[in-house]
């Protein structure tokens, strides 16, 4: 996970109740990061920011989107933070043997930037906020977390809040420009950046999935391959097996018997694993545990 600030805190944040909006940009494609985005002001400022024509960022050309958070970002009236998680830790997370799913990020993206605001001494009175699941529960979660600030969640909050509007926009516009600038880590040739949408249902996009597949290494760190957009992409690819380094008690093999997991069409793309319960003396570790009859020690005296 990455954060980008924006500015040191505005004075008068410190001094006047605050109210903030939080939403987020780039939840359904298949490539690229998922931004969170706030903005917040001085309650006095309501009014005045209703007429500033932020909208649902969606709702609005790039060219328009770029043009309002250049006119937020010179505003000393309005301040804002950014959360950037990129594809590579969305996937880990969702697939990891202790999962968290992505109303789970969401929802912890969303609380790190209010203490992240309230860390830097804005007197937050008031937070609205586009809804992820329930928009009760959320609420709920969120007032438990922090007690003292008045939490509005909605469905679409980022059309009936300007303060959401503009922390839409600021999402927006930090995901655009990552894709734009994005370098990739891996070092293949023919590697380019004509993506489509980024959603799965796109034709675009998912051509660039077949050109830039790999059958062992699977796809570059811009794809989130957690996605089940990316199982139909490795039918083929090559099966890795290995030895897990847990014993499973088992009374059939004199009670102890260690795991062969196979992952079979490339674990990390969405299918179960597949796992067989062999008795083994160390086959397919490596050569160094092997010679030194190494185990793996789980409760110490």
């Amino acid at each position: 996970m990455a954060d980008a600030a924006a500015a040191a805190t505005p004075e008068w944040a410190t001094k006047e109740p605050c109210l903030m909006g939080i939403d987020e940009a780039g939840r359904g494609p298949v490539l690229g990061p998922m931004v969170y985005g706030c903005m917040y002001c001085a309650r006095s400022y309501n009014d005045t920011l209703a007429t500033l024509k932020f909208a649902d960022s969606k709702t609005l050309k790039e060219e328009q989107r770029e043009e309002l958070f250049e006119s937020l970002n010179v505003n000393s009236s309005i301040g804002w933070e950014v959360d950037v998680i990129c594809p590579k830790d969305l996937s880990a997370k969702m697939l990891k043997r202790s999962k968290v799913n992505l109303n789970e990020i969401s929802h912890n993206s969303a609380m790190g930037l209010v203490r992240k605001v309230l860390d830097m001494g804005v007197l937050l009175a008031e937070v609205y906020i586009d809804t992820v699941g329930d928009p009760e529960k959320y609420r709920i979660k969120l007032t438990e977390k922090f007690p003292g600030i008045k939490f509005v969640v909605a469905k679409k909050a980022d059309s009936l809040y300007p303060v959401v509007s503009g922390a839409s926009i600021v999402a927006k516009v930090t995901r655009d420009r990552a894709l734009r600038n994005w370098v990739f880590d891996e070092t293949a040739l023919n590697m380019h950046m004509k993506t489509g949408s980024g959603y799965p249902g796109d034709p675009d996009t998912k051509q660039w999935l077949e050109d830039h597949k790999h059958p062992v290494f699977g796809f570059p760190t811009l794809v989130r391959f957690s996605w089940g957009t990316c199982t139909p992409f490795f039918k083929d690819a090559v099966e890795v097996t290995w030895e897990s380094d847990e014993i499973d008690e088992d009374a059939t093999n004199n009670g102890r018997a260690k795991r062969q997991v196979k992952l079979s069409s490339l674990g990390f793309t969405g299918f179960k694993r597949k796992t067989e319960e062999i008795e083994s003396s160390g086959k397919g570790r490596c050569k160094f545990f092997q010679a030194r009859k190494l185990e793996l020690v789980k409760k110490f005296q």
